[in-house]
């Protein structure tokens, strides 16, 4: 079985990839929907946090307010390294325990995206590191798109490391800069040589 990481800057085109691999029946988790999950309400991770940065990140409802706190560890490296300490542990188990559950289940290949894989230096858990990259000005463009504002998209890429040290650093680059069909060429041509 070959495990393969993902990483790549924000708005960089990770989850066209991985919805690419899924349409390919390549089993993908995406650490961005596992970090989502693990802070629902009546998760433990969401009372953590609560504790950590106060009541003014949950709702009247109990659900997180992902604005709220992405202002806070956005503005703050410390606050954003508090908030990683509760919940990286956690989400790293739970890739960690997909990886062993596709390993009994004779799984070929899988795909786990991790947007802070370098960051973490998780790379040894992976056969192979594929970084996908676009250009500054169609990042800054893509994550416009989201509604978010240039000083809150800056300070998100700041939040990570440069992608061209991802991309000196992994086994392969997926190029996204044009149009679908040369993105899923790619994928088409990485996934020949990894099988």
């Amino acid at each position: 079985m070959k495990v393969i990481g993902l990483t790549g800057g924000i708005g960089m085109g990770k989850s066209t990839s991985s919805a690419f691999l899924r349409e390919r029946g390549i089993p993908v988790l995406d650490t961005d929907i596992v970090a989502r999950e693990i802070v629902e309400p009546g998760q433990p991770a969401l009372e953590e946090i609560r504790k950590a940065f106060g009541d003014s990140v949950v709702d009247a409802s109990g659900r997180l307010r992902r604005d709220t706190l992405a202002y806070i560890i956005f503005s703050s490296e410390s606050r954003r390294k508090e908030l990683e300490a509760i919940t990286h542990p956690k989400i790293r188990t739970r890739w960690e325990e997909s990886i062993a559950a596709w390993r009994k289940e004779g799984v070929p290949l899988a795909i786990v995206v991790i947007p802070l894989l370098y960051e973490i230096q998780a790379q040894a858990s992976f056969d192979a590191v594929v970084c996908v990259a676009c250009s500054p000005a169609s990042q800054l463009e893509r994550m416009a798109r989201r509604g978010w504002s240039p000083e809150e998209c800056q300070r998100r890429i700041a939040a990570q490391w440069p992608v061209e040290k991802k991309m000196a650093l992994a086994d392969f680059v997926v190029w996204t800069e044009g149009d679908l069909a040369s993105h899923v060429a790619q994928w088409d041509q990485l996934l020949a040589k990894l099988g």
